[in-house]
């Protein structure tokens, strides 16, 4: 099977590797990136600006983890913007109910596990496809969100119980430097890294993704498989929203909408394919640092919002456009 040897080359961030890798080329378009705001903007490179966007990039990046395992499994998950409000909204009405905030943390990421459970479930139990399930869970979860919150914001006060340690989490910084956001997104990065290179999980998230039916002849649980993709990419999602809702103590139940949009981009831009089978982690990590740049780079030169979206779709699309003509070239020859 051609797909057993993708967890090999994506176990180790070797520079000279990297050069015959997928991401050689988001890679050195980030690196181009990187120097086009620093010649637009002097200041950009500077770490007070770097660090601002780490911190930006955080809650999308810890999304883009856990969608990395969905998609390389040839699956999709819409839902994820949905889960992070589901997740931030429970966090936020368990604190302010008089909920210790480690207890209501937990129980922000229970909602948010078991949402991806359902997901999972509908997907390999029912057999229908991934984007038609989270297309519909999308909506259903969000619909959630807005009648256990009565459509009300959730704001939270430093004088409740607890609440100034919980917003530690998301203003917090190590050593009055670091954002704590991006320490976690790093920790999250780095056991994602793991799991994909160097566990049997990615192994068989390869192996699903490159061919399914092959997969299965050989004993691999396919429906595992993807059932612990969705779990993991709930997990993410709820703790991007617990760490947005630390980071702003406030959060209303339309909170998210698009977020899904944006991961997926990460993880299409870093080299997975849509249809599975290949991708890494470090790829991700690229396309989400790609994404965090383009975007800083925009608002600190003062571009409208409407072309920054504008921008970002048309870098969606010459991803896509790369990688089907790489795939091309393969079959050719």
């Amino acid at each position: 099977m051609t797909t057993t040897t993708a967890p090999t080359r994506s176990a180790s961030f070797n520079p000279r590797k990297l050069l015959h890798a997928r991401e050689a080329g988001v890679f050195a378009a980030l690196v181009l990136l990187f120097i086009l705001g620093v010649v637009l903007q002097p200041n950009f490179a500077q770490s007070g600006n770097l660090l601002s966007v780490g911190q930006q990039i955080s809650q999308i990046g810890i999304m883009a983890i856990g969608a990395t395992f969905v998609i390389i499994n040839g699956e999709i998950d819409l839902s994820v913007g949905s889960i992070y409000a589901l997740s931030a909204i429970t966090t936020g009405m368990a604190i302010t109910a008089g909920v210790a905030w480690p207890l209501a943390i937990l129980i922000g990421l229970i909602v948010a596990v078991a949402a991806g459970i359902l997901n999972g479930l509908a997907v390999v139990l029912l057999g229908v496809p991934s984007f038609i399930v989270t297309l519909g869970s999308l909506s259903v979860f969000r619909g959630i969100t807005l009648l256990i919150s009565d459509g009300a914001p959730i704001s939270l006060s430093s004088d409740q119980p607890g609440v100034a340690e919980f917003t530690l989490i998301g203003q917090g910084r190590l050593f009055g430097v670091v954002p704590m956001q991006l320490i976690i997104f790093a920790v999250i990065a780095a056991i994602g890294i793991v799991l994909l290179s160097r566990s049997r999980l990615g192994f068989n998230t390869y192996a699903v993704g490159g061919n399914q039916e092959a997969a299965r002849l050989v004993g691999i649980n396919v429906k595992r498989v993807k059932l612990t993709a969705f779990v993991l990419s709930g997990l993410t999602a709820g703790i991007s929203g617990v760490l947005g809702l630390s980071f702003l103590s406030y959060v209303q139940g339309v909170t998210g909408t698009g977020l899904e949009l944006t991961v997926i981009s990460a993880v299409i831009i870093g080299g997975a394919a849509l249809f599975g089978g290949s991708g890494t982690m470090w790829g991700t990590i690229i396309g989400v640092l790609f994404i965090g740049l383009l975007q800083n780079i925009l608002n600190i030169n003062g571009i409208s919002s409407f072309w920054q979206t504008v921008v970002t779709g048309l870098v969606i699309v010459a991803a896509v456009a790369a990688d089907t003509w790489q795939r091309r070239r393969k079959t050719k020859a």
